[in-house]
């Protein structure tokens, strides 16, 4: 009962959004490199534009990369701190973004709405629900894509993550992604490929890639 609970308390929206305040607000210079996800722009960067969604934005550069490109970019995430560095991002590079403060898991989007919809190393919780996590990808259009990428853990970076009190089993990952698309998605990647652009010293050196072209 006391892990059952706890889990609910840590999952819960305003405990998310204490954690994810206070890991931005531990560095006032940004979280991240303020560079958009190679992945990302290997991935997209062919694409003819249309409507994006950002889920999980952090500090806008991925949102920042697609605006610029002429797509229309819906970013979300549940900091508040992350998304005002994103606006102040977003203004200072001259491009139109809708910024919005809210759990992605939570907010209505409407079905069809996206043409694309970008999941770069999210963390979404499996507490939410796997109806949660289907209304989201509800929300691609035929034709569009969502394109899912993450770290490729090993077992020892796993077991670190762990002991650091965060265990990735809790939050949804390629694999239950890929179980969660209908049959009108078709799976053209979901494999583990280098990674484009990573830091020095990271041992995130590849992804897992999951990108889905709904029909």
């Amino acid at each position: 009962m006391e892990d059952h609970e706890h889990g609910e308390k840590r999952f819960g929206t305003a405990e998310q959004v204490a954690e994810w305040d206070a890991r931005y607000g531990e560095r006032e210079a940004g979280l991240w490199s303020g560079q958009p996800n190679g992945r990302l722009v290997a991935e997209v960067a062919g694409l003819s534009p249309g409507q994006a969604l950002d889920a999980g934005c952090g500090e806008g550069a991925d949102a920042i990369w697609l605006a610029r490109r002429a797509w229309t970019v819906t970013a979300i995430d549940i900091s508040k701190v992350a998304i005002g560095r994103a606006r102040e991002a977003g203004e200072l590079a001259g491009v139109t973004v809708e910024w919005l403060v809210g759990d992605v898991l939570e907010v209505p989007f409407p079905a069809r709405s996206f043409d694309l919809v970008s999941l770069q190393y999210p963390a979404l919780p499996k507490a939410a629900g796997e109806q949660a996590v289907r209304r989201l990808l509800e929300t691609v259009r035929p034709s569009g894509l969502v394109l899912a990428v993450y770290h490729d853990l090993d077992h020892e970076h796993w077991e670190h993550m762990k002991s650091g009190g965060v265990d990735p089993a809790d939050y949804v990952g390629a694999d239950d992604i890929a179980q969660m698309l209908k049959d009108d998605f078709t799976v053209e990647l979901h494999a583990v490929e280098p990674r484009t652009d990573p830091p020095p010293g990271t041992p995130h050196v590849d992804d897992v890639v999951l990108r889905a072209r709904r029909h």
